[in-house]
């Protein structure tokens, strides 16, 4: 693949999105305050990466989590334009995953003027269920589904009535456990799903280049969302839903390290931290180390 022209860096603003509210392990929770204790993304004016605001469910939301999850979500999306209108690079730390559909509306929302937005959605698990096909009813398996349209309005309706992501912009890497109704609708939608099986026959970098062509062709822009229980847990513990036989970070490093300077990478998100599982702060710095492939040097 031809190289992508490079840009002047951007500063690289974090926005930490303390909620569990869409998963069944609140700890999740924790993982904005405990990464931004561990100071694993280096604060420094080589690296340009600062952290910003870390959001939080607002009190009158908490009723339930479709609330609390739609709240912080609206508030999460204007935060990220806000961040892209004024011309730095955006890095969301969850939280659970739900927190991706305040992300990326916010991401569409910045971007829709000049064309549709990628997304590389890099995790375990497919995130594409509705209420009427998950067995949980959890909303951190919701986010995919509704940025495509699918779901309860309250979320897919997050800064817009309109789907922010149109299947074919959308690509799934490390896949390893979903269920049949999710995989329904990615495969009925025609959505690209990149599982492990085929990334151990064909190996990431040949893999990632596909994800690539895929999420830039036609697009203003593109996206990484990362749950970290993509990592294989053997490395890295400290997430609430580890699934067996996933990435190295070593190879994810390699991946991500080709955006660094890409004018088209919009955004990207690191979620499902949970410090209450990790071991010797070894996932905390899984995300240390992501979010250092990306950063100018």
């Amino acid at each position: 693949m031809k190289p992508a022209p490079v840009s002047p860096p951007r500063n690289i603003m974090i926005i930490g999105v303390a909620s569990g509210a869409g998963a069944p392990d609140p700890a999740t929770a924790e993982g904005p305050d405990a990464l931004r204790r561990y100071r694993v993304f280096h604060d420094t004016p080589l690296q340009h990466v600062q952290w910003g605001a870390i959001l939080r469910v607002p009190r009158e939301a908490e009723d339930t989590p479709l609330h609390a999850v739609a709240a912080l979500g609206t508030r999460l999306a204007a935060e990220v334009e806000a961040v892209l209108n004024a011309g730095n690079f955006p890095l969301v730390v969850g939280g659970d995953h739900s927190c991706a559909i305040g992300t990326w509306s916010g991401v569409h929302h910045a971007l829709a003027d000049r064309g549709p937005l990628g997304l590389i959605w890099i995790d375990a698990h497919m995130d594409s269920h509705t209420f009427a096909t998950t067995p949980s009813r959890q909303i951190h398996g919701m986010p995919l589904a509704a940025l495509l349209g699918h779901g309860k309005t309250a979320l897919t309706a997050i800064d817009g009535p309109e789907a922010k992501l149109l299947p074919e912009h959308v690509c799934l890497i490390g896949v390893r456990s979903f269920e049949a109704g999710e995989a329904a609708l990615l495969h009925r939608r025609g959505v690209r799903v990149f599982d492990m099986d085929e990334i151990r026959r064909r190996g990431l970098p040949e893999v990632f280049d596909d994800a690539l062509s895929i999420v830039r062709h036609g697009t203003a822009g593109f996206g990484v969302s990362i749950d970290l229980d993509a990592l294989d847990p053997e490395e890295e513990p400290g997430v609430s839903t580890p699934v067996p036989g996933g990435l190295r970070r070593a190879e994810l490093v390699a991946a991500l390290s080709r955006l660094r300077g890409d004018p088209a990478f919009a955004a990207m998100e690191i979620v499902e931290y949970n410090p209450r599982r990790d071991r010797g702060h070894a996932t905390a710095d899984a995300a240390g180390a992501l979010v250092g492939a990306i950063t100018p040097l």
